[in-house]
């Protein structure tokens, strides 16, 4: 049984849709994992007495650092901007579920519906 061209469409646009959800996930779990990592090192970086040498990384370099307390700015700006990146994917996954199980849906019905039509011939 062929199916029609905006069948075939709509089915391709699933499969994107889904890609993209499985892409969005991914993001998410690498991004979570970052901020977790951005927070116990904070928490580490709280533990060491404040004349500890501390380096950074600056590209594939470890510069030491001016002082701790430039460490925690740093990383707490990138805890800030992970925690932002982080909640907006986890919107965009949100969107892209209820759109991939609306679509699910109104498939689930055509290729049905293209099945009975086409069993009636």
């Amino acid at each position: 049984m062929a199916l029609p061209a905006k069948l075939q469409n709509d089915l391709k646009q699933f499969q994107r849709v889904q890609q993209d959800l499985q892409s969005a996930a991914q993001q998410r779990m690498q991004f979570d994992m970052k901020l977790r990592e951005a927070v116990h090192t904070l928490d580490e970086l709280k533990t060491l007495p404040d004349e500890t040498s501390i380096y950074r990384p600056i590209g594939g370099l470890l510069v030491k650092a001016k002082g701790k307390a430039e460490v925690e700015e740093l990383l707490t700006e990138e805890k800030e901007t992970l925690e932002i990146r982080l909640k907006a994917l986890e919107r965009q996954e949100g969107h892209l579920k209820e759109k991939y199980s609306q679509m699910q849906k109104e498939l689930t019905e055509a290729l049905d519906k293209a099945g009975a039509d086409g069993s009636e011939s």
